[in-house]
């Protein structure tokens, strides 16, 4: 149970370093991929990880095809 509390608490605390800007898409990806994977054998953190990389990637690809869309340049860093 301590075990639990405290990896919840570090988890957290992740989430209040990362910039909100980089994290679109992330949250409710997470959100998703930690139910499906809990009911997918208990594997809920497994599920959140996978479930924030997709919804990172899908946000970047609708960024893109928005900016594509009215004719915006990408930053050179992304």
């Amino acid at each position: 149970m301590k075990t639990r509390i405290l990896v919840g608490a570090l988890a957290l605390t992740a989430l209040a370093w990362t910039g909100a800007a980089e994290a679109k898409g992330c949250i409710k990806g997470a959100v998703v991929g930690g139910v499906a994977g809990h009911y997918a054998g208990h594997h809920g953190l497994l599920g959140a990880a996978a479930g924030c990389a997709v919804g990172r990637h899908r946000a970047n690809k609708q960024a893109r095809q928005d900016s594509e869309a009215t004719g915006q340049a990408q930053p050179a860093g992304r």
